[in-house]
């Protein structure tokens, strides 16, 4: 991989370069601390499985940051089926692997490599769980903030922040990621009240729909949602009949979420504090305004940004991030409209909190702390949605966590 030189710095605000090429480590992170208030009652569903946690890595400090990281890759953790808690087994040692992604079929992971130009780069899953490194391809982007692999799993789909591009990529028969085969370059910006925000586009998640026949590039700077129709042929984005769907001006919209009824689609805006829902049309990939509706409690005058949305295994409830208020929404998802009711805020017992996931089973939800080096852990409630604390993992400058097979 090329690494940055020191004079070109990344977008997050001089975000880390470490001098050495790639390479994988077993340097484990802090301890789990456990609190036994979530293990009680009804036992849980979750099973043993692998996690991984995407960092931003020292020496450099992360985006909103307070203090130099001390990460130094993804860090891969045995979960815990009773309370939820984390036992560390693997540092894989990779640059600023912010975000990353599972492969549907085949035993790999995928990572972006957020830095100036940007990269993605590619996993073996060994069968104890821990990581082998595989190959890396620079995204033709700068800072590479988001990835996923399309439904057919053909494909590696890749959204770079600064220059405000979608990539797509190839992914061979054994796993690595082949040349890129297509670079979607949106246009547009907001007119909000932070100009410094979107002054241009800046692409900031690109998905599938729950079908897997679309897909969607979310654009912070633009505030709109690219749509497109890959062509598993060529490997090209094609502009959909409906090209996008516009986003309230100013909103600023980070990352959205498809129920699974195929009905209705979210999207969180990052600038806004606000989840809007939208009718979805699937055969046409076409969005009708349905709510927008805040979330931060109306009392609270701070400063906050949001950063993940999550919609619960059952389709009952949907959760947010909130980084200032740092805290977690609960909603209520009405099953006919799909619009959203608060339930109410749980604190994510530590700062900006900006990934957060739910395991597969849907028993624990898990908040990652960037600012204070922890990962909060809670026990979903399944009758209310409610969030009851559980444990608390220590690890450093945490943002993304994903989940991977049984362990």
């Amino acid at each position: 991989m090329t690494l940055t030189k020191p004079d070109t710095l990344s977008r997050r605000e001089m975000l880390p370069l470490l001098g050495g090429a790639l390479a994988m480590a077993t340097a484990a992170p802090r301890a789990a601390v456990a609190d036994q208030s979530g293990s009680t009652g009804k036992p849980p569903s979750a099973k043993a499985r692998f996690v991984y946690v995407g960092t931003y890595t020292a020496p450099g400090t992360a985006p909103g940051g307070t203090h130099p990281s001390q990460a130094q890759g993804i860090y891969v953790f045995r979960m815990n089926a009773n309370d939820g808690g984390l036992t560390p087994i693997q540092t894989a040692v990779i640059l600023n692997p912010s975000y990353l992604a599972l492969h549907p079929i085949l035993p790999r992971l995928y990572c972006v490599d957020e830095m100036t130009p940007g990269a993605v780069s590619s996993f073996v899953v060994n069968p104890n769980g821990t990581l082998t490194f595989l190959n890396t391809q620079m995204s033709h982007g700068a800072d590479t903030t988001h990835l996923a692999v399309d439904s057919s799993g053909k494909y590696l789909l890749a959204a770079s922040y600064t220059s405000g591009n979608f990539q797509v990529f190839p992914i061979a028969g054994d796993g690595t990621i082949g040349p890129l085969t297509d670079n979607f370059q949106s246009v547009g910006n907001g007119t909000g009240p932070n100009p410094a925000r979107q002054e241009g586009p800046h692409a900031h998640q690109i998905l599938n729909d729950s079908a897997g026949h679309h897909v969607f590039g979310v654009d912070l700077g633009a505030d709109k949602v690219n749509v497109w129709n890959l062509d598993l042929a060529s490997g090209k984005l094609n502009p959909n009949t409906v090209p996008f769907a516009p986003i309230a001006s100013g909103s600023g919209p980070r990352h959205m979420a498809f129920h699974s009824d195929g009905q209705h689609a979210y999207v969180l805006s990052e600038l806004a504090s606000s989840v809007t829902v939208f009718d979805y049309d699937g055969v046409r990939a076409a969005f009708t305004w349905k709510q927008t509706i805040s979330t931060l409690p109306p009392d609270f005058n701070g400063t906050n940004t949001t950063a993940e949305i999550r919609i619960h295994p059952s389709g009952r409830f949907l959760y947010n991030t909130n980084r200032g208020h740092n805290s977690l929404t609960m909603f209520e998802i009405e099953p006919k409209t799909g619009e959203l009711e608060v339930i109410g805020w749980e604190s994510t017992r530590g700062q900006w909190p900006r990934g957060m996931n739910i395991d597969p089973s849907g028993t624990f939800l898990y908040a990652a702390n960037q600012n204070t080096d922890n990962i909060a852990v809670f026990r979903i409630q399944q009758d209310s949605g409610k969030l009851r604390f559980s444990t608390l993992v220590n690890t450093p400058t945490p943002v993304d966590v994903e989940f991977g097979g049984l362990a």
